[in-house]
């Protein structure tokens, strides 16, 4: 955890003012740039020191087997971890012949600045070396959301006091060394030199290298280019091996000199293409990006942003720790998917190996909703990967004895990559998280070629899974039994309340979209005998209530199990799961993350309509003290339903807690990536939270309530082609239609219409006021 205030407070930026060492891993994480199909680490240009070398390639991957000291029928075989890629970031630098080493000499000043309006991260640097020369170092790094193959780099040294002898090697590099993960040995092995090398070339100011993956078979080809400006005289050299391609550049400068590299450098990969037509493929990326030249990448980057800036911002008066972190965080997820194009959005995004850089429902429920609104192309891209993996869970569905498709918990190819089945298999629930995240997309935009030709196919595939998973009773009850829902301390699990809420509004979904699509869905063999049997199964689908205490269960049975002993649980003994074993934690009261509810919010419309606000909030009060929140997917759950039932200055606590979960390193895991499903949850603890924001079938309603904390929230959403603007203040709220027809929308349950006439102003009405809630010991929403 970052204990000390790391980085400046501002709106539009987060900046470093001095370099600490020992959080030099989780800066790498905070400070790195993706485009969703590239991603670099922060490191140091120089690349030394690091706290972890990262540059990824989506879907680029190797192979592992996977440990069981016992054997099983339907247990994966085979993991999948990312891997670090050709590392096109280093710029390293000798002066007067000392390495350029930050751990050595003195180090005036550094300051490191992640620009959110730019999407560049800059790094002004001024350094003594051992033997007293003093050189300023400049850099301005970016990787380009227009350009989906390029990153760049424009490094610049200006001696200080002393005329200088300056040296700067930029290099590809392969198989770089990293640190020993922890954990599986196999995991290990398998990354140690991943990339055989088939191709290296160095010629003039051009550098490339080609590699293959040895067990995955995956061709990853990385190209780089340069342009040299100085006022002194230059000589450069260049040369190339199996992993490494150099190009070495001198020059003897005098105090006010500077010598400017601007390198470009251009990422592929391909499963199928040969190593010529990789290496064509990289070299015609480089032309383009040299087309624009590095002032063009620059004006490109802040083009794309301020048009994401313009449909997307979140406003927040009052606080601004949380101002400069929801920017951070829709900067970050912008990152993670904005140019994936049909390939996962990993739960660390391309900013760590975190995770071994696997995908999990986390895209579908936190991350997807944000970009639904925000920059929805980024969400049929990531769709229609999950469409595109239906073969393997097909597959997976068969070898578990069931029908449609059982999409995995953990993967990066689409094929399952969880080893512990109770938290893996057993969480079905993620083909639901997926259907819902097809509808809400559809919903928000009204793409009905997307839901003719994507969405159906996974509607019906995912109700097929339902239907023969669960199960009618002798009364007609539909159960959906031994499954895992969102917490992972209530593993299989009968009739899951999340899960079978999701899946009744999976099965009704897929029925109606078969009606509005009769020959695809007669395409894909369904039938109006299994479209009723769906719509039976989800009105008769089985919610479990605890009459006695008079509330929801999480799953059937939960409120009878022993209550967690908290009382004599320390505080050093979070989390539970790293100091009491699973056996335990699963026959008592103790919940991880949200699960219940995480349905409350996720599920709301059958919650209003088969509940009040008094039961919604009785639901709340209890599940509270028994949630732990050992996962950061739950802060921001919990902040939504907390404003929900009138709890503001909690909901504000947990809202808070989720954007700083990587900002102040929360669960001290930052250095192996951001969170990139609670980034997207400060998003949704604002606008689903405070804004009351929730989609009302093809429409969308508001029940606004700001925290004291705040004087005013403001945010901007997309909808059906149009943009609307939502002010909160502390006893109003205003609706503005930026752009598009005019749209009804629905403000504490009255409709109303905006047009471009103006804004339409509203009151917004004072909560119920009721006790709060209580936490578990030691688990009160993080203090800052």
């Amino acid at each position: 955890m970052i204990t000390n205030r790391t980085y400046a407070v501002e709106p539009w930026s987060v900046r470093e003012t001095a370099l600490n060492l020992d959080l030099l891993a989780q800066s790498e994480s905070v400070f790195a740039l993706s485009n969703g199909h590239i991603g670099w680490r922060g490191n140091l240009d120089e690349g030394e020191p690091h706290g972890l070398p990262g540059s990824y390639l989506n879907g680029v991957h190797e192979l592992h087997p996977l440990p069981y000291a016992e054997a099983g029928y339907g247990y994966p075989e085979s993991g999948q971890t990312v891997i670090n890629v050709t590392n096109g970031k280093l710029l390293r630098l000798l002066v007067d012949d000392e390495p350029f080493d930050l751990r050595y000499g003195r180090l005036v000043k550094h300051e490191r600045t992640l620009d959110l309006r730019r999407g560049v991260l800059e790094r002004t640097c001024e350094w003594t070396s051992p033997a007293g020369t003093t050189i300023r170092v400049r850099s301005t790094r970016l990787v380009s959301l227009t350009q989906r193959a390029i990153a760049a780099v424009e490094y610049e040294v200006e001696p200080v006091d002393s005329r200088t002898r300056v040296v700067i090697q930029s290099e590809l590099v392969t198989n770089e060394s990293l640190p020993e993960p922890d954990g599986d040995p196999r995991t290990a092995k398998a990354l140690q030199s991943p990339l055989e090398p088939e191709e290296d070339m160095a010629d003039g100011s051009r550098l490339r290298l080609v590699h293959r993956t040895r067990r995955s078979g995956l061709r990853v080809a990385v190209a780089a280019d340069h342009v040299v400006d100085t006022t002194g005289e230059i000589t450069t050299s260049s040369e190339s091996n199996a992993d490494v391609a150099r190009l070495t550049i001198t020059s003897v400068l005098a105090p006010g000199q500077r010598l400017r590299v601007q390198k470009t450098v251009a990422h592929g990969w391909s499963g199928a293409r040969s190593r010529p037509a990789m290496s064509d493929q990289v070299e015609a990326a480089l032309a383009a990006a040299a087309h624009s030249g590095w002032d063009g990448l620059v004006a490109e980057q802040c083009a794309y942003l301020e048009d994401f800036w313009a449909r997307a911002d979140v406003e927040v008066h009052g606080d601004e720790e949380i101002q400069q972190a929801v920017r951070f965080a829709l900067f970050h997820v912008l990152q993670a998917g904005a140019r994936a194009e049909q390939r996962a959005i990993p739960a660390k995004g391309l900013t760590g190996s975190g995770y071994d850089g696997h995908a999990f429902w986390d895209t579908e429920m936190f991350v997807l909703p944000v970009l639904t609104y925000t920059e929805p192309k980024a969400v049929a891209e990531a769709l229609r990967w999950r469409r595109d993996t239906l073969p393997a869970a097909r597959d997976r569905a068969t070898q578990l004895g069931l029908r449609g498709a059982a999409f995995p918990w953990r993967t990066i190819d689409g094929s399952e990559g969880s080893a512990y089945w109770p938290a893996g298999t057993a969480a079905f629930h993620v083909a639901a998280d997926i259907a819902h995240a097809a509808v809400r997309y559809t919903a928000a935009t009204g793409d009905t070629d997307f839901e003719r030709d994507t969405a159906l196919e996974l509607l019906v595939e995912t109700a097929r899974l339902w239907r023969s998973l669960g199960h009618h009773d002798h009364h007609g009850v539909f159960h959906i039994d031994g499954v895992t829902g969102p917490d992972e301390y209530s593993a299989i699990a009968y009739d899951n309340t999340y899960t079978n809420l999701m899946a009744r509004s999976n099965l009704l979904a897929a029925a109606e979209a078969c009606e509005r699509h009769p020959d695809e869905a007669a395409r894909l063999g369904v039938d109006d005998e299994e479209s009723a049997a769906w719509r039976d199964a989800a009105e008769s689908v089985h919610i479990p209530y605890n009459e006695e205490i008079g509330v929801h269960e999480q799953h059937a049975g939960f409120t009878r199990h022993q209550r967690w002993d908290f009382a004599d649980t320390g505080a050093d003994q979070y989390p539970l799961m790293l100091h009491f074993p699973y056996f335990d934690l699963y026959r008592k009261q103790v919940i991880k993350q949200s699960d219940l509810v995480l349905a409350m919010y996720t599920c709301g419309s059958w919650f209003d309509a088969h509940c009040d606000e008094d039961q919604i909030a009785r639901n709340f009060a209890y599940y509270e003290p028994l949630t732990v929140r050992d996962s950061s997917l739950s802060a921001c759950c919990q902040a939504v339903v907390a404003a929900q039932t009138g709890h503001l200055r909690l909901a504000y606590d947990y809202a808070a807690e989720a954007a700083l979960m990587d900002l102040a390193d929360l669960e001290h895991n930052t250095r192996d990536g951001l969170h990139i499903a609670s980034l997207a949850g400060t998003w949704m603890a604002l606008v689903a939270g405070f804004g009351g924001t929730r989609r009302d079938g093809d429409g969308l309603r508001f029940t606004p309530r700001l925290p004291e904390k705040f004087s005013r929230l403001a945010f901007r959403l997309q909808f059906r082609g149009r943009c609307l603007r939502v002010e909160i203040g502390a006893d109003k709220a205003t609706y503005t239609l930026l752009s598009g027809a005019p749209l009804t929308i629905h403000h504490h349950g009255s409709a109303l219409t905006v047009n471009g006439d103006g804004p339409v102003t509203r009151a917004v009405p004072a909560p119920k006021r009721r006790p709060t809630p209580e936490q578990p010991p030691h688990r009160r929403p993080n203090a800052r």
